[in-house]
């Protein structure tokens, strides 16, 4: 999981052939390393469809979701390490790198209070059983803390780190993203800090998740963090241009945060490439 990436909601959040096909064409034409597929619906996927299409266009991948309410690993562990092994059979099958994000539980995601020890117990145990079934994949298998708003399980990178290292398995790492990072961080590079001996993977995001460059992000604060602590892992790009309803909800993304593709390709993904390079990060 190293270079330069960027997130299918760019331009699908369905990964059916339709999506793949016009993902894979767009990021090839952008020249990125990998491109991290939003596999939210892991029953509907063509995964040999998707590795042809891949492997023609040499590209890497590496996929994310957030758990569907049925099966919030808090609540029923066992549903949680259902779902999470098919994604990871898709993600094997498909090439896939990792399988990330939101793993431990859904995007929207409160009860109102904080989590509780079961909670957090029932979490623990459904990701052990799915970081084991990833590793006999041949899986990385990665955990996305985002804002509280989104979830009252994990908001930090700390959090993050603690659930890792409870549970033990080598092949999780944490997966920061600076748009998170930005409410729920003592310093916006706090998290990078904290997670150094996890972080493999990091969302760039603006911090109205929007065109990157164009916000409040302090990005040299970001990439001065993730030079110190030598990060070599995989730098993705994450602007919401395309939301369905269910996600933007759980997202609580009201309004346009960008007028298209065209801005955020054009001036957000250079932005972000001269910086990594102004930085030594690729």
């Amino acid at each position: 999981m190293q270079g330069f990436g960027v997130h299918t909601s760019m331009w699908t959040m369905s990964w059916d052939r339709n999506g793949c096909d016009k993902a894979v064409a767009k990021a090839t034409s952008y020249g990125m390393d990998f491109l991290e597929i939003a596999l939210l619906d892991p029953h509907g996927v063509d995964a040999r469809h998707s590795r042809q299409v891949l492997e023609a266009a040499e590209m890497r991948a590496v996929c994310s979701l957030g758990l569907p309410q049925a099966v919030w690993a808090s609540q029923n562990p066992d549903g949680a390490v259902k779902f999470l092994t098919l994604a990871l059979d898709q993600c094997a099958a498909m090439g896939a790198e990792a399988l990330s994000g939101v793993v431990y539980g859904g995007i929207g995601e409160r009860t109102g209070q904080p989590a509780t020890q079961a909670e957090l117990d029932n979490v623990a145990g459904a990701l052990t059983r799915a970081a084991r079934h990833a590793k006999s994949l041949g899986l990385q298998f990665g955990i996305e803390p985002v804002n509280r708003y989104e979830t009252h399980l994990l908001n930090t990178g700390w959090q993050a780190v603690e659930m890792i290292e409870w549970i033990g398995a080598d092949n999780m790492f944490v997966h920061l993203d600076t748009y998170h990072m930005n409410i729920e961080e003592k310093g916006i590079a706090q998290g990078i800090i904290d997670a150094r001996d996890h972080l493999r993977y990091i969302h760039l995001s603006e911090s109205d998740r929007g065109t990157p460059g164009a916000g409040t992000i302090a990005w040299d604060e970001i990439f001065g963090a993730l030079r110190a602590i030598g990060f070599r892992g995989g730098l993705a790009m994450e602007s919401f241009i395309n939301m369905p309803p269910e996600i933007a909800n759980g997202l609580s993304v009201w309004r346009p945060v960008a007028s298209g593709e065209a801005e955020v390709m054009e001036n957000g993904l250079p932005f972000l490439r001269n910086k990594a390079r102004q930085y030594g990060l690729i």
